[in-house]
């Protein structure tokens, strides 16, 4: 296995015009996230797929050695360059907060072997052990990749990860070939990029008792929501390190109206009263101020038995589907996506999420929604 360190913006341009014209580059990234909001980059590993005279090498790019970063986001721009990566959703965090770019076109291994039916949300090791008969070795995944000077055991490991990548693609993007899947994949790559950084004003729907508010409650749950998403990107911390989701809650049903009924009421530690407290019982006031018209509708409730067999059905539908094309259940239909239907079928007024587009409008979607439309509802 060939590898080479690219530490200084010289290198990183000769290496990029060497690989020039390749019809694909396999990427890969090593990263620390352990008590920061936005993922740090450590390194970012290339192999082209061509003939030039940078093909089957991985290039171990130090972005600790870079000023300028403008060569690399041109690549993973460049239409004309399939950008083939594994399990891509935290490289596409990597890549849009370090650069500010995504990487298009994308054809995602992981999610191209579950297309191809073999098998759903295989990790990088279990699928070079299916194509290319290779155990390789788990190495240097809990490593310090910030630390410098990188061992030659981390450049060895961080090779493998591009390295044998580049055999599994070819092999998966002749199958997807021959099945008519390639747009499948790229598709599915564009509706990532769409998904990546959603709005963060949405989070409060995500903590799971939030159903159980009335509007007005729910409207300072999103505030508070919102005001932590900015704070903890601010300062570059966890979410639940400025404050946790019971906090949240408590925050939004208690509505404190001054320290006293702030320090008795919600469960906040010290440091974080001391630092946020008069923030929030700012806030707080403010939404008092909202006039009943402008307060969001109540979110719905978890789904009855009724529509739980439904759901149900539903996914049997998928199965079935999913065998008439050959590919995996779950990468038709996404486990959130039986409850939007059931909603959207009962009349509600939904969001359409965007990997309902495309392909997924015909072979699936369409599908079931005819289905629902002469079930019982």
């Amino acid at each position: 296995m060939d590898w080479q360190l690219v530490e200084s913006d010289e290198a990183l341009r000769q290496v990029l015009e060497a690989g020039a014209g390749s019809e694909a580059v396999i990427v890969d990234t090593e990263f620390m996230r352990r008590n920061t909001f936005y993922p740090q980059v450590a390194l970012v590993q290339l192999c082209f797929a061509g003939s030039g005279s940078v093909s089957d090498t991985a290039w171990l790019i130090d972005p600790l050695g870079l000023e300028d970063t403008a060569p690399l986001a041109d690549l993973l721009v460049d239409p004309n360059v399939v950008k083939v990566l594994h399990s891509a959703s935290e490289d596409l965090e990597v890549f849009q907060n370090w650069l500010g770019v995504l990487p298009q076109p994308l054809f995602d291994t992981q999610r191209a072997a579950a297309l191809l039916e073999r098998g759903f949300g295989l990790g990088y090791r279990a699928l070079v052990q299916a194509i290319c008969d290779v155990d390789l070795p788990k190495g240097e995944t809990r490593s310090d990749w910030l630390q410098r000077p990188l061992t030659e055991s981390q450049c060895e490991y961080a090779a493998m990860d591009v390295t044998w990548l580049l055999p599994v693609w070819r092999e998966l993007d002749a199958q997807c070939e021959r099945e008519g899947k390639r747009e499948w994949v790229l598709g599915d790559g564009r509706d990532a990029m769409g998904t990546l950084g959603t709005a963060v004003s949405a989070y409060h729907k995500r903590i799971k008792t939030a159903w159980k508010l009335n509007p007005r409650e729910l409207g300072a749950l999103a505030a508070i929501c919102d005001w932590r998403e900015q704070t903890a990107r601010l300062r570059d911390r966890p979410r639940s390190w400025i404050i946790d989701d019971k906090a949240c809650i408590q925050l939004a049903q208690q509505d404190p109206l001054n320290w006293s009924e702030l320090k008795s009421a919600v469960d906040l530690p010290p440091p974080a009263l001391r630092r946020y407290g008069e923030q929030l019982l700012e806030l707080l006031a403010a939404q008092r101020q909202v006039p009943e018209a402008d307060l969001p509708p109540p979110l719905p409730a978890p789904l009855d038995a009724r529509q739980r067999d439904l759901v149900k059905k539903l996914k049997a539908q998928v199965r079935d589907i999913a065998q008439q094309q050959g590919t995996a259940p779950e990468v038709l239909v996404q486990s959130k996506d039986y409850e939007l239907l059931l909603r959207e079928a009962s009349g509600e007024d939904v969001t359409v999420p965007e990997h309902w587009h495309g392909w997924r409008s015909d072979v699936v979607i369409g599908p079931l929604r005819q289905w629902l439309a002469g079930a019982d509802q």
